[in-house]
């Protein structure tokens, strides 16, 4: 850890998964936390839900309750948490229990919260010097034997005179409750306003339908059944004088506005007690060009209602007619005008069910500004209800606020995972093709995970997992740092665990692949070109199969054509000699080879091998090298809604505690169903293994004549000797 002096506070750094980063190691720390550059920060800000977190704190901290955690919010949080602590070094510790005397009343906020501590401790019956989470969390317990609680609701409780009790519960069941700090039902003013305006509204409707009674109701109490009877019968008395003016326009679409023959021919060998649904479908009445609706003829799935009809309308405006026409019809519904106008009028619905007496006493007995002064002695209190609320503030941050800076500024909480620690975005376990996956993130929303993940440089696993116990599902990301990936696809199944324990099915539903070791990388090739040939061999296979069971149809349909295919000697020499070119080909290879490694020596031998190697898988092994030493997290958090502000590397070290491969003891096992090797194999393989020995020993010792090879003997540098000079000839004397 390096110290490093800056101006204003001396922040502390450290350096976690690669990259430098500030370290919060006491309370001053987190009281200066606002003189710290936000460029510092690990995170700019993270959602409030979904996480391994109390929301209760997150939207406590999220003081504009936009569903974000900022950099502002928490140095805001941190201040105040600072100023009414007295040791600020042990909000470090993150205990769920804080000693009364520990809180800083020094200053006005702190003084309110030790006094409202201890206001709670009272209420709940509590005689010690320190308070829990859970004591200042249960608002229900702590509000339980209360008159008032500052919340600006009254409850049946709240009314010390009995005779008001009754009426607040009735207004809660006639306007609506709201729920108070007790957990009980209860009203509050706008509820009490709203309730005695609709008994006034009520009653004033009551009165103006009274003032004009003769013109509102024409046929007295019975005007509301009358109308009920007219609206029941309205549209099929319409449609019977619509019939009845088509028959005066052309006698001759009688027969096709009437009850046609067919239709009760269609029904007639049923039970017709049982047919009412079709009749009623029939016309009111048998149309006439008279255009009369007579009383006495009426379709008999309409005559109950029509009875209905006749005994409250028609027999006391009409008394002696026998029907009555389309004018005479208008004048009936005519008379409901202003009774409908009155009802469209109508006022203060939610108390009607009261009746219209109960109202006027209600309104007699005005309890209203009553009820109101119980609301403002509620209200009176709401200075001391929200410092017992910030008391249970005070006790989520002193528990959860260290646990934020670890997973905020450091991240030291995913990094230390020897520790048992976990980031808070983690959500559980998967496992999957003999592994476990201990990093697992819930995804929030699929459609934000889509080239941003790519970035990461990791194995993803994108699963969908469901629980039938919870009957839920939820979209999961699991990071794969080693064993093979060869298996991994969409559509597998595993399981997966929940940081409470519970299993959900898992399957792979989208897979972003990126190299996973290097040890895979080595091997990559080797495997795409084993599957290439695989693929090819499975290919031609097939493409033979095809072939010769085509030629073989063929054939045997020659056959059965009575068509003999002659002997084509031309044919069959082409082909031995196509045999014979491609055997000396290969011979002529292996001589070439032999001739072009006859003189080698051993430690030649190795350098190429390590070179073919090194050719091979060299690039794979570089690529997977750089790409594992840059996996970075912060693309897969920034696509589940965090602002990360620097990178959160997963380097190989790192890497390999975050998967676990399954591995097994050796020992000697007895399967009977394992997979025999045939004894020919055993000996091919014994074979080969002295063929490989025999051209070892004969080549380190010049015996490859056999194969037809020899070595070119060494040829020593022999100094070659000056050449002797020419004797000289004595000159000999002739005579002239």
């Amino acid at each position: 850890m390096a110290k490093k002096q800056n101006k204003g506070y001396p922040w502390k750094y450290c350096s976690l998964g690669g990259v430098v980063r500030v370290n919060i190691t006491s309370g001053e720390d987190i009281a200066h936390l606002g003189e710290l550059d936000q460029k510092l920060w690990t995170v700019l800000s993270c959602p409030t839900k979904d996480l391994a977190f109390d929301s209760r704190t997150l939207q406590l901290i999220d003081t504009d309750g936009d569903g974000r955690v900022r950099v502002v919010e928490v140095v805001a949080a941190a201040q105040w948490l600072t100023s009414v602590l007295k040791d600020k070094d042990a909000i470090l510790k993150g205990e769920s229990v804080l000693k009364l005397d520990q809180i800083n009343t020094e200053n006005e906020a702190g003084q309110k919260l030790y006094n409202s501590a201890k206001q709670i401790l009272s209420n709940l019956g509590l005689d010690k010097d320190e308070i829990s989470v859970d004591e200042a969390s249960d608002s229900v317990a702590i509000f339980a034997k209360t008159r008032f609680n500052g919340d600006g609701i009254i409850t049946a409780a709240s009314a010390e005179d009995e005779t008001l009790q009754p009426l607040i519960g009735t207004i809660a069941e006639k306007i609506g409750s709201a729920t108070d700090r007790s957990g009980e039902p209860g009203i509050t003013a706008e509820q009490i306003e709203a309730f005695y305006t609709a008994l006034a509204d009520y009653a004033a409707w009551q009165a103006d339908g009274e003032a004009a009674k003769s013109d509102i109701f024409p046929y007295g109490d019975q005007t509301a059944a009358a109308l009920a009877a007219c609206d029941a019968l309205k549209d099929k008395v319409a449609d019977y004088f619509m019939r009845c003016k088509l028959i005066r326009f052309d006698e001759a679409v009688s027969a096709a506005v009437d009850v046609s023959a067919d239709k009760l021919g269609a029904i007639g060998d049923k039970n017709l007690a049982t047919q009412a649904e079709e009749i009623s479908t029939y016309p009111l009445a048998r149309p006439t060009k008279e255009g009369l609706l007579p009383f006495d003829a009426i379709n008999p799935a309409w005559q109950p209602a029509f009875a209905t009809l006749r005994s409250l309308v028609l027999d006391v405006d009409f008394p002696e007619a026998k029907g009555i026409t389309e004018a005479q019809w208008g004048t009936v519904l005519a008379k409901f005008g202003p009774y409908t106008a009155w009802l469209g009028a109508k006022k203060g619905e939610a108390v009607e069910a009261l009746g219209l007496d109960e109202v006027k006493a209600l309104l007699a007995a005005d309890r209203k500004a009553e009820l109101l002064a119980l609301v403002d002695q509620d209200k009176a209190l709401e200075a001391e209800a929200s410092s017992i609320d910030d008391v249970k503030k005070l006790l989520l941050y002193y528990r959860d606020f260290v646990k934020l800076l670890r997973n905020y500024v450091i991240f030291t909480d995913f990094y230390g995972r020897k520790d048992g620690t976990r980031g808070i975005f983690e959500a559980g376990k998967l496992y999957i093709d003999e592994r476990c996956c201990d990093l697992c993130i819930k995804v929030a929303d699929m459609g934000a995970h889509g080239d941003m993940p790519k970035l990461s440089g990791m194995f993803l696993l994108y699963c969908k997992c469901t629980s039938k116990t919870k009957a839920a599902t939820m979209d999961i990301v699991a990071v794969m740092t080693d064993g093979r990936t060869q298996d991994l696809r969409p559509g597998k199944n595993g399981i997966f665990y929940d940081l409470d324990g519970g299993d959900w099915d898992a399957v792979i539903t989208k897979v972003v692949e990126n190299p996973i070791s290097v040890k895979d990388a080595f091997w990559a090739p080797y495997r795409k070109v084993a599957r290439f040939v695989s693929d090819k061999i499975d290919k031609s296979a097939a493409d033979k199969d095809a072939d010769a069971l085509a030629k073989l149809t063929a054939k045997a349909d020659a056959g059965a054509a009575g068509a003999k295919q002659p002997f084509d000697i031309a044919r069959f020499a082409g082909i031995a000699a196509a045999v014979g070119m491609a055997l000396a080909g290969i011979g002529a290879v292996l001589v070439a080879l032999g001739a072009a490694v006859k003189n080698l020596t051993w430690w030649q031998w190795i350098v190429i091998i390590a070179a073919v190697i090194l050719v091979i898988s060299g690039p794979s092994c570089f690529i997977a090298w750089r790409k594992l030493r840059k996996r970075n997290l912060g693309p897969v958090l920034n696509a589940n809604g965090w602002a990360i502000n620097s990178q959160v590397l997963v380097n190989i070290l790192f890497g390999k505690t975050l998967t676990s491969v399954a591995k097994y003891p050796k020992m000697k096992l007895d399967d009977p169903y394992a997979r025999r090797t045939p004894w020919w194999r055993k000996c091919l393989r014994w074979l080969i293994v002295l063929l490989v020995a025999a051209f070892c020993v004969c080549y380190f010792t010049d015996n490859l004549k056999w194969l037809g090879i020899e070595r070119k003997p060494k040829v020593e540098a022999v100094e070659e000797a000056p050449a002797a000079e020419p004797a000289e000839t004595p000159a000999v004397e002739t005579e002239g």
